[in-house]
């Protein structure tokens, strides 16, 4: 199993480190993405990708973070070019949800990003809540580059995931999948095909059932590859080595 998207450095994770990666191995992760979202989180993540093997990072600029945050396309490519265990460029995108940040910045950095992501050849971590049109507008503007696009936690629409599918877009299964009020996202999962579903925590956020209200962590993934199986109609392991082959495929360019 592999963890694409989780805050190692938000806490009770960051000081649990060393519980929380035994715990992760326990339940055979090989690998654990760690997600930057602002220029303190991404220091942050370049000293936890040191801890362990199994831990690789991004770097980038949450949406809601844009009105006082920022980073350009060259000091994204020199960080990604120096670290060989900084894999990705996000999370970046689109929140019109909260809109703690104004949309003309949360465009700005997301071009920013993708154009960054094009540069260093590498998956843009994309985020994006009550903004499908221009998510999907400023994404097919950059078609022609064929960017490697990864929607962290997609709760979109199945009409919204038909569209990103044209782009070749992958799409990550969060615990919102095991929720019981989750219907439309289920069936949403269902219709994507395989080869494009990761799977992923957003830990310390989003414990998926059994574990709601506790504080989530990568070894919880488990549970969300479980409900994932059921909703596709295959064996488990199957899906364990399909999403973890997904993982691979997108982000270093292999099958392994």
């Amino acid at each position: 199993m592999i963890d694409s998207h989780c805050h190692l450095d938000h806490e009770p994770l960051y000081e649990n480190l060393v519980k929380v990666l035994i715990n992760s191995k326990k339940v055979g992760i090989e690998k654990i993405l760690t997600i930057s979202t602002s220029n303190q989180s991404y220091k942050n993540v370049k000293k936890i990708i040191k801890f362990d093997p199994i831990i690789y990072g991004s770097i980038g600029i949450h949406p809601h973070e844009t009105e006082n945050d920022s980073m350009n396309v060259d000091f994204i490519f020199d960080e990604f070019k120096n670290n060989k265990k900084i894999i990705g460029v996000g999370e970046t995108g689109l929140d019109y949800y909260y809109e703690n940040s104004n949309k003309k910045k949360q465009i700005e950095s997301f071009k920013t990003h993708i154009e960054a992501s094009i540069k260093c050849n590498c998956p843009i971590i994309v985020h994006s809540r009550s903004a499908e049109n221009d998510t999907l507008k400023i994404l097919s503007e950059y078609s022609s580059f064929n960017p490697k696009i990864l929607m962290h936690c997609f709760t979109g629409s199945k009409k919204f995931a038909y569209k990103l599918i044209e782009l070749n877009c992958f799409f990550s299964a969060s615990g919102i999948i095991t929720f019981k009020n989750s219907k439309d996202l289920q069936e949403t999962f269902e219709a994507i095909p395989s080869e494009n579903i990761l799977i992923e925590t957003d830990s310390p956020f989003l414990a998926p059932i059994p574990m709601r209200g506790k504080k989530n962590e990568p070894s919880f993934i488990h549970f969300t590859l479980d409900h994932l199986a059921k909703i596709k109609k295959i064996d488990k392991n199957l899906m364990d080595s399909i999403t973890t082959s997904n993982f691979n495929k997108l982000f270093f360019d292999n099958v392994s």
